[in-house]
């Protein structure tokens, strides 16, 4: 545009020149020719002009498309990293799912295992009290023994006729079955020192009839004191 100005202004002097050495008719010549070429430059221009004013509008777009595309370069590091952590989180979790599954499975199994002990022992321990409670007239018989089922499945013998002073008087010890599924006296009344060495004798020959009839003997032999 400054360009064109300057043109412009020679153009004026030129004419004013032009004037003062040609006559009229050359210079309404001229003046022709200068509106022509002020007409033509006047139309080119403005369609620069234009071309100009749309090539700076493209710029801005490319440039505003850049930021953009920039801005979402900056952004996928920052999403991927994220999506890594996304994705180790969710392994973690599956493998503890998966160890917690394993855990949850062995105790299943465990608590199986220890139900089958319990039942097994507990079927042992009853058909032990059961066979003891069938021998129950045989003691009473020739023993003079009264054998009574007390709290958790213990059993009471109660030996009488054993002094002679007094044969209602009671000489009595509890038995129960423990744990490891042996005969464990729980107490003797009254204390016989030898107590011990009959349960591990009878947990060692498993003769409960003799460990019954040697606590007799001990009673009657405490008697005579």
């Amino acid at each position: 545009e400054d360009e064109i100005i300057l043109f412009e202004r020679e153009m004026k002097e030129f004419w004013t020149k032009l004037k003062n050495i040609y006559g009229t008719e050359q210079i309404n010549q001229t003046s022709a020719l200068r509106d022509s070429c002020k007409e033509s430059i006047k139309a080119l221009s403005e369609k620069w002009s234009k071309k100009l004013k749309e090539g700076d509008l493209m710029i801005d777009k490319i440039q505003e498309y850049s930021n953009e595309i920039l801005q979402q370069s900056q952004c996928i590091p920052e999403n991927q990293e994220h999506l890594t952590e996304i994705k180790s989180n969710l392994n973690q979790e599956e493998e503890q799912k998966k160890n917690l599954t394993d855990s949850i499975q062995e105790l299943k199994e465990e608590l199986m295992k220890k139900k089958e002990i319990i039942s097994s022992k507990n079927k042992a321990t009853k058909e032990r009290v059961e066979r003891l409670c069938k021998s129950k007239v045989l003691f009473e018989e020739r023993l003079g023994l009264e054998i009574r089922r007390i709290h958790n499945e213990q059993l009471q013998f109660i030996f009488r006729h054993i002094d002679h002073k007094d044969p209602d008087k009671p000489y009595v010890f509890t038995l129960s079955i423990n744990e490891q599924g042996d005969y464990e006296v729980t107490s003797c009344t009254p204390p016989l020192d030898c107590i011990a060495e009959f349960q591990l004798k009878v947990r060692e020959t498993n003769n409960f009839s003799a460990f019954v009839a040697n606590i007799r003997k001990a009673f009657t032999a405490l008697s005579y004191k």
